[in-house]
C-alpha cells in the first residue's frame, strides 16, 4: 500500500454482527485498526486474485508477438543453470 499517497477514496460496507466483530478481533490482534486490516487485507487478496488471471485480450500485433515469443528456440543461460544448481535457502 502506497504511504506518501493522500486516502481521499472512501468505501462503505455493509456487514454482519459477527463479521464485524470477527474483523475487529484479527485487526487488534494484528496490532491494526479495522481499516488497516480491511484495506491489506482486500489489497492482498486483489494482488492474487489478479497475479493468478488467466484469460487475457490481445490484439493481432500484440498475439503474435507474444506467439513468437512462446515460439522462440530455448537459449542456454549457463549462470541461471549454476544457480539452480546451488542448495536453496531450505535445503
Amino acid at each position: 500500500m502506497p504511504g506518501a499517497e493522500t486516502k481521499t477514496e472512501r468505501i462503505d460496507l455493509r456487514t454482519t454482527r459477527s463479521a464485524k466483530d470477527t474483523l475487529h478481533r484479527a485487526a487488534e490482534a494484528a496490532g491494526k485498526s479495522v481499516s488497516e486490516f480491511v484495506i491489506e487485507a482486500g489489497l492482498t487478496a486483489a494482488a492474487a486474485t489478479l497475479a493468478d488471471r488467466r484469460f487475457f485480450v490481445l490484439d493481432d500485433a500484440a498475439w503474435k508477438a507474444f506467439a513468437a515469443a512462446l515460439d522462440r528456440p530455448v537459449a542456454a543461460k549457463p549462470r541461471l543453470a549454476k544457480l539452480l544448481a546451488e542448495p536453496g535457502v531450505n535445503e
